[in-house]
């Protein structure tokens, strides 16, 4: 009954989206042969949405995902006219919005209802959600349930909207982690709806390079898209801990990454995350847009 309440819910909010909607044409992002180099929205928290589609094409920049959250650019509150304009913002400046994304996982939540409004309007093809936690001392038997559930309904969702649910695989302590908890999940639900976004620095972190490919083997069927990170393992007298890095400088293996996904022939968006904190981050960003063009051009020659 919960189920068919989010269902009936989702449909009216996105049949109110305001007018505004219906005057645009939803033709999503470019067909792709390549995989597109993306940001994301919350790389650039001092810049409006309004400025920044500008500001990425002069960078040279192609495609940037937009969140729909409390404290970012849009604001929750004025969410179902801000994330529409925030999509024009981009692509009037020739920026793609290849996903939406949101910290939200409930069905019911109104940030996810009115991300697949607009990305049914806006012919965007991902749904990223947020983080499904793991209790520290609960039951992983008793939360899946709770998970599939959930899940069930964003898929019934990204089907009825010409989306799909791409399920990152986070830190430890997130559904997604360990990756065959989402392997579980999903392996009977249909590829189009939902699939991963797969995080090769987190994969890398877990199980180190042998661990991360077979990783990515059970995740290429069902790739919708890739997070972009580098990390290392270091320790001092608190322990061990992760630390991010520039790309390259870390312990991903992303000759034998890009291979794959040359391979597997994947077009999906490749979305770089820069949270080591440089003193430049700017150029830190170029920089490691640049490595990652580079990673594609040559991967994908090779192919």
């Amino acid at each position: 009954m919960a189920a068919s309440l989010s269902r009936r819910q989702f449909l009216a909010t996105a049949a109110a989206l305001p007018a505004l909607a219906q005057q645009h044409t939803a033709n999503g992002p470019k067909t792709r042969l390549l995989p597109v180099v993306a940001v994301h929205i919350e790389q650039f928290p001092k810049i409006g949405y309004n400025e920044l589609g500008g500001f990425l094409h002069t960078m040279g920049v192609e495609a940037c995902v937009l969140s729909l959250q409390p404290g970012g650019h849009i604001p929750p509150e004025r969410a179902d006219w801000e994330l529409m304009r925030a999509v024009e913002a981009m692509t009037g400046m020739g920026v793609d919005v290849p996903a939406l994304a949101t910290t939200a996982t409930s069905p019911a939540n109104p940030m996810v209802q009115i991300i697949f409004g607009v990305g049914r309007q806006m012919g965007i093809p991902i749904f990223m959600p947020g983080e499904w936690k793991y209790s520290a001392t609960g039951s992983i038997d008793a939360r899946l349930p709770e998970i599939q559930r959930e899940l069930n309904t964003l898929a019934a969702y990204a089907g009825q909207t010409g989306m799909a649910v791409a399920v990152h695989n986070a830190l430890t302590g997130s559904f997604g982690s360990a990756l065959w908890d989402t392997q579980t999940l999903i392996r009977m639900m249909d590829p189009r709806t939902v699939g991963y976004d797969f995080d090769i620095g987190y994969a890398t972190a877990h199980g180190g390079s042998e661990a991360a490919a077979l990783a990515l083997r059970m995740a290429l069927p069902r790739l919708k898209m890739v997070s972009a990170r580098d990390c290392f393992w270091s320790k001092d007298a608190a322990g061990w801990k992760l630390s991010e890095c520039p790309l390259g400088e870390g312990m991903v293996d992303w000759t034998r990454f890009f291979a794959s996904l040359a391979q597997a022939r994947f077009t999906g968006p490749i979305v770089l995350y820069v949270n080591y904190q440089p003193k430049e981050e700017l150029a830190a960003i170029r920089k490691d847009l640049e490595f990652l063009r580079k990673q594609v051009a040559a991967a994908y020659s090779a192919g």
